[in-house]
């Protein structure tokens, strides 16, 4: 297989893209009451689950040569999405609980299975592979993988949870970029393709994947920087006319 040269990189700034914008959202839960926190946490879980994880596998996975045209079964790399996002919200669930006196177990109970679903969501993501080959897996890389990504969703369930401020976030995501991309390409690792050249050629859908992985990664992007600029903005308002009524409040004979 051949992995190509750009793609690694371009699929390790998806990951840090989808944990930086997770990882604000996450922060704004931890401060965040009822409705406004249950929002949060779905987006954090969209964030991270659906474009820091999912986003990230099938980009690499679109810079990937198997020696064959490769195609994608569509309802089975939506599954793998759904399952990446949903086993992230669990995990984010279990690891901002409040009044939780025991900080520990919740949180590797969250990283357990977070990294399981991640593992799951990676091999699912595999299974949607169509083409003209026989694959087959090295159990001991396989396990190998699996134990990164739980290691690496409790490190990102502990960053959702005690990180904060632009600079933190920042150097937080490039280390969950690197455990997830990381886990991917061990993943991969594990992988064997031998390819049938007697077989016919797939049609490829890989052009019609890429489009809508870069529109939809970019809209919902942009959307979450917009909505996070503007609840901070909020907040700050807030905070300066809490102060400036203290202010008279003090000031008024």
């Amino acid at each position: 297989m051949d992995m190509g040269s750009s793609t690694p990189i371009i699929a390790y700034l998806v990951a840090c893209l989808g944990s930086a914008l997770g990882l604000l959202s996450s922060e704004r839960a931890r401060s965040a009451v009822g409705t406004s926190r249950k929002w949060w946490l779905a987006v954090a879980a969209v964030s991270i689950g659906g474009l820091g994880i999912w986003g990230m596998h099938f980009t690499a996975m679109l810079g990937t040569w198997m020696g064959a045209n490769v195609a994608y079964d569509i309802p089975v790399t939506l599954l793998s999405m759904i399952v990446a996002i949903v086993v992230v919200g669990i995990g984010l669930i279990l690891a901002l609980r409040r009044n939780n006196d025991d900080r520990f177990w919740p949180l590797a109970a969250g990283g357990l299975v977070t990294g399981l679903g991640v593992a799951a969501m990676h091999y699912t993501g595999m299974s949607a592979i169509e083409i003209n080959a026989e694959i087959s897996y090295d159990t001991a890389v396989v396990v190998l993988s699996i134990a990164i990504a739980v290691v690496a969703a409790t490190a990102a369930l502990w960053f959702t949870r005690e990180v904060s401020g632009p600079l933190a976030v920042l150097g937080a995501s490039l280390v969950m970029g690197l455990a997830v991309t990381g886990m991917h390409y061990t993943g991969m690792h594990a992988m064997s393709v031998v390819v049938n050249q007697r077989a016919s050629v797939i049609a490829d859908n890989s052009e019609d994947l890429i489009m809508s992985l870069i529109i939809g990664g970019a809209g919902f992007s942009v959307i979450i920087v917009f909505l996070l600029a503007l609840t901070s903005s909020d907040e700050e308002g807030l905070e300066d006319a809490e102060l400036l009524d203290r202010v008279m409040r003090r000031t008024q004979p």
